[in-house]
């Protein structure tokens, strides 16, 4: 199955809250959500990379919140947050990027090579960006907010002289499995085009 449409089909499956709709409509029609990279120069760094990174993160949370708490996992979180928090939590990445040329030697020979560049037009952050971007079509449970929000863990620049990460991750431990669950599928399961 095309990334897209697995994300569209486990979206729909799970996301049934006011302004989901909207929410799909808005990165099919009018974002570039489902063509971006997920990086420039590092892990799913190829068109479609964001809609694949959305999933390997989904999937790693979805198993690793099932080792976490068992088969009674839906007691401490639903579905429906797992997919919000793994799907969405790089929409902040949305038309940011696009595709400009530089001049490489080949063979002693200077030839154009594709690379992405990055411009961000709403510069709100990372985390922060992407509650903010969800918040504008539906509501987001607090639990899901923080999750989100603090996704980047110790790479957030954010964090440098204040505890807010470590009380996020003491008081909402889903925060704590969506960062592993980022790094496991930015370094375990995903690759880097050259």
């Amino acid at each position: 199955m095309e990334a897209k449409d697995e994300f569209i089909k486990i979206f729909k499956a799970n996301i049934k809250r006011e302004g989901a709709d909207k929410l799909l409509d808005y990165l099919q029609n009018q974002s570039d959500f489902f063509t971006a990279p997920a990086s420039g120069k590092r892990h799913s760094n190829f068109e479609g990379g964001l809609t694949v990174h959305s999933l390997n993160v989904y999937k790693r949370l979805k198993k690793n919140v099932e080792l976490e708490y068992g088969a009674d996992y839906l007691s401490k979180i639903s579905n429906e947050s797992i997919a919000i928090i793994g799907l969405l939590h790089d929409i902040c990445k949305v038309n940011t990027y696009t595709v400009d040329y530089r001049n490489v030697k080949e063979n002693n020979n200077w030839v154009q090579k594709p690379y992405y560049s990055y411009y961000n037009t709403l510069p709100y952050g990372h985390g922060e960006k992407s509650v903010y971007i969800i918040s504008g079509f539906m509501r987001l449970t607090r639990e899901e907010a923080i999750a989100i929000n603090w996704h980047m863990g110790g790479f957030d620049l954010r964090v440098q002289g204040s505890s807010d990460l470590s009380d996020a991750y003491a008081r909402y431990p889903i925060a704590v499995l969506t960062h592993i669950s980022d790094l496991e599928a930015s370094y375990i399961d995903e690759t880097i085009e050259k």
